[in-house]
């Protein structure tokens, strides 16, 4: 894997601030999960735990930088509103990866228990009555769904003015449904079995990118008043580093250290994920034994260490890891040319360069 770029400047200031800015959040809902009873309030510790512990902050970074980039000044004095508001992206992010981790049948994160594990345990370790698993994956979708609920709340309590809501109303929509719909068409690939470039591009597009940088730029412009050839230029950009972003983390999925990414190499496999690195491989196998191998070994949950190392292999003789590194690499320099080419206010626009290589860069 290449080694990752420098983080721009003030990146670590502006994680501190999302993180307290959720951590204020969540710490006030958390009194309202009291009221309703304490053993819902241990539910809810549960999630904020796992939205503390870790995590990129990738999307509030491209929204802020987004509004950066079209003016957006943080000695305003609505600059705390807009950090507030962008904060919220990280609740969304924490819906989604509970639910993916479920219906993955993921068992850890970031080198943690997923929710569904965790609450299958607490049911098994006190003897409850029905089968665990099954109060596991309630929980999940529960607190998945708390945790969406609450990212909207936390998005129109920020303290924006009506005004700029109205402005932020399509990237906000638009980006809730592109996630849900982008886990729809990833669940029903498994289903199918549609192993086309095609398809893993389109869900790479839609699950990933829309969410993770082309909406959250949208926001940041739409926070910003930016005009419309400015959002075309962010959202050019964001569609082709986020599907770049995807692709790499297609890669660590497979060839990623364990103790680096938090999850077990090869998960992806086990779960029959149709990314594009399976999909050139089995193009480029035809009919044979390469394909066999691969299609054997897709959605086994069983695949032993052993099993992952000769499919890397397959993948890298196969010429697939090279093709999806010469992909990522054709999709960064097309962003970049986006970017380039739109009036982006200074420090932003070297700001979403860094962003940008070092998203597709990365080893976790």
């Amino acid at each position: 894997m290449p080694s990752p770029a420098p983080e721009p400047e003030g990146a670590a200031e502006l994680r501190a601030e999302v993180e307290q800015a959720l951590e204020e959040y969540l710490l006030r809902r958390r009194e309202d999960a009291a009221a309703i009873g304490p053993v819902f309030a241990e539910a809810v510790d549960s999630l904020v735990r796992f939205v503390l512990s870790g995590g990129k902050r990738i999307r509030p970074t491209f929204a802020w930088w987004g509004w950066r980039g079209a003016g957006g000044d943080p000695s305003d004095p609505q600059a705390p509103a807009v950090l507030r508001a962008i904060s919220a992206l990280e609740l969304i992010q924490a819906s989604a990866l509970v639910h993916d981790d479920l219906m993955d049948a993921s068992a850890t994160r970031r080198g943690r228990p997923t929710v569904h594990v965790e609450f299958a345990g607490r049911h098994a370790d006190a003897d409850w009555s029905g089968p665990p698993a099954r109060f596991g994956a309630a929980a999940a979708i529960l607190l998945g769904d708390l945790a969406l609920t609450w990212a909207d709340d936390m998005y129109h309590d920020s303290g924006l003015d009506a005004e700029t809501l109205l402005r932020c109303r399509d990237p906000w929509r638009g980006m809730r449904t592109e996630v849900l719909g982008g886990q729809y068409l990833d669940v029903l690939t498994q289903a199918t079995g549609d192993a086309s470039p095609g398809a893993a591009l389109r869900i790479d597009r839609f699950k990933t990118a829309a969410y993770t940088v082309e909406r959250p730029l949208h926001l940041g412009a739409a926070l910003a008043g930016a005009p419309e050839r400015l959002v075309a230029a962010y959202r050019r950009f964001g569609a082709d580093i986020g599907v770049a972003f995807q692709l790499r983390d297609d890669l660590l999925g497979v060839y990623g250290d364990p103790e680096v990414t938090g999850k077990p190499a090869g998960d992806d496999l086990r779960e029959g994920k149709r990314t594009l690195l399976v999909a050139l491989a089995l193009e480029r196998a035809a009919e044979g034994p390469a394909r066999d191998a691969i299609t054997d070994a897709l959605g086994d949950p069983d695949l032993d260490p052993a099993a992952v190392e000769r499919l890397r292999d397959l993948f890298t003789d196969l010429g697939a890891v090279q093709a999806v590194e010469q992909r990522i690499a054709a999709l960064t320099g097309a962003a970049l040319d986006a970017l380039t080419a739109a009036d982006i206010a200074e420090p932003a626009a070297t700001a979403l360069q860094e962003l940008a290589v070092r998203a597709t860069r990365r080893h976790r």
